[in-house]
């Protein structure tokens, strides 16, 4: 009998034992630093020669590999072997689908520490961000098995005198999987699993800058027996393959996480029906935020700065449920600023591969510059800087986390998404006013509210437009399983990754009535 689902838990990397495996992990991916990895089309790897360098973050002299890059050409030829993939494998019994990501989760869970290895090198991931990473994906793989089993079981409808009617989830067909390089693993195994378990076959155009991660996951589901043809592993440009696969008359659907401005574009370019396109093809879109934390007068002041600093800035702020803004109420804003403030000038920033890094570099040059420029030229016209607000060492695409106190509502700080280590900090006169900054917002992602008045917590439970609102606790970390995610507004399609209703995206119901 299928165990129940557990999350995978995190690793304590304060014993001896996890940091000595870790470091020999660190060690065997650093040992395979510079190669060269193909595309996998019908399970034949193809080399090209055009490539894809991935650099190391924090040391942007590295080289963690180069990675070939597919032309329009060969992304035709991965959609004509996954439109024939799909023919068997949508006929596969959803539980044997299952065994397939199960067997995947153990291996995975194996190799736990040189997956988040190729994060720290790649991405810029510290050890407990990579690790949670890596610990996310396994629960996808471990989640959405049990998920595609439940869904196969009878489905209880009304009986009618007469008939027998049935309802079962059928898979959709070919989908274009679109991650983003923040979860370069753990949101990538998700959309990828949940649409191959649910009887789909896929292609997978991983983000450009984190495409080694996504050809090891590729080559492990290979190795966990996934026929040919059900996973097909593309890197390449939007430009050069990616508007073509998403506007493709055999896509069905496209799983995509990233930018709302990618999101939408994607979007538009879906809802045009190609020639011989015979369905609405759909979009599963989670596409960012700019989420705050919002502070009570009455409330664990303690408790609310930790929570402020960990959601700002861990792995720099790089996430899309990233505390952004920080709306604190004028009774304690000092007192709650001032922590903050010493919280952030304690954090280490410095090379992920370090154990005592607590905030690593910001993932690319073009992050960097932006980012950089937030904090060092427009957080401080916009408010008052108190904490960061310069580069960080050279040797990376470093930017020291950033604090800007006294920031107005219709600042660029406060409405833009920067997606990096700078914190806007904002003044509320009482707690409505608190909940109406919070709302005051493009997006709708995560929130967080902390306070011990239940009349307040009951009014954010009720006005606090966001897909994932957290009560005195951080506004970041959610749970495969215990906290589906997904946002409101721009922030997406409110998918509900990791919950219950998921599958349902990447399937289609279908009812049989037979008359007796």
């Amino acid at each position: 009998m299928l165990a129940e689902f557990r999350n995978e838990p995190g690793t304590n990397f304060g014993l001896p034992e996890n940091q000595e495996a870790m470091r020999r992990a660190l060690d065997f991916v650093g040992e395979n630093l510079g190669r060269e990895y193909p595309l996998i089309i019908n399970g034949d790897k193809v080399m090209t020669q055009d490539k894809i360098k991935s650099i190391n973050p924090a040391q942007t002299g590295q080289v963690v590999g180069y990675v070939s890059k597919a032309d329009q050409a060969l992304a035709e030829k991965a959609m004509q072997a996954a439109v024939t993939a799909f023919e068997t494998w949508r006929f596969v019994e959803p539980a044997t689908r299952a065994r397939i990501l199960f067997k995947a989760a153990a291996m995975m869970r194996r190799r736990k520490h040189e997956f988040s290895s190729w994060m720290v090198y790649e991405v810029g991931k510290t050890w407990p961000e990579a690790d949670a990473d890596t610990a996310e994906a396994i629960d996808f793989l471990e989640f959405y098995g049990r998920e595609m089993i439940r869904l196969s079981e009878t489905q209880v409808l009304t009986r009618y005198m007469g008939e027998d009617n049935e309802l079962e989830y059928i898979p959709l067909g070919v989908g274009v999987v679109i991650p983003p390089w923040n979860f370069p693993l753990a949101i990538l195994v998700g959309m990828t699993s949940a649409s191959i378990v649910a009887g789909n076959t896929v292609l997978l155009k991983p983000a450009s800058v984190s495409p080694i991660i996504g050809y090891k996951f590729a080559e492990l589901m290979e190795e966990a027996g996934l026929p040919k043809g059900v996973l097909n592993f593309v890197p390449g440009s939007g430009g050069a393959i990616g508007d073509y696969l998403v506007g493709h008359p055999m896509t069905r659907f496209i799983a995509f996480t990233g930018s709302m401005e990618v999101g939408l574009h994607i979007n538009e370019l879906a809802s045009k029906i190609a020639p011989g396109q015979k369905w609405i093809k759909r979009v599963i879109a989670e596409m960012g935020g700019k989420d705050a934390i919002i502070v009570d007068k009455e409330t664990d002041l303690e408790d609310a700065a930790v929570g402020i600093v960990t959601s700002a800035f861990g792995y720099g702020g790089q996430k899309c449920s990233a505390c952004s803004r920080a709306i604190i109420h004028q009774d304690v804003y000092d007192h709650v600023l001032n922590r903050v403030v010493e919280l952030t000038k304690a954090l280490r920033v410095g090379d992920p591969t370090d154990p005592k890094t607590n905030v690593g570099p910001v993932v690319d040059k073009s992050a960097y510059e932006k980012i950089a420029e937030y904090a060092t030229e427009i957080g401080p016209k916009e408010g008052r800087l108190v904490a960061g607000g310069k580069k960080g060492p050279e040797n990376g695409y470093f930017v020291m986390p950033t604090v800007i106190a006294e920031v107005d509502r219709k600042a660029r700080l406060f409405q833009e998404e920067i997606f990096g280590p700078v914190l806007a900090v904002t003044k509320a006169r009482d707690f409505d006013h608190a909940i109406e900054l919070g709302n005051d917002s493009l997006y709708g992602l995560t929130g967080a509210v902390y306070s011990r008045n239940r009349l307040h917590l009951e009014k954010a439970r009720r006005e606090f437009h966001v897909g994932n609102l957290y009560f005195n606790r951080k506004c970041t970390g959610a749970l495969v399983g215990v906290h589906p995610f997904g946002g409101f507004n721009m922030s997406g399609t409110d998918s509900k990754a990791g919950g219950r209703d998921y599958l349902l995206l990447f399937t289609q119901a279908k009812a049989v009535s037979e008359k007796y």
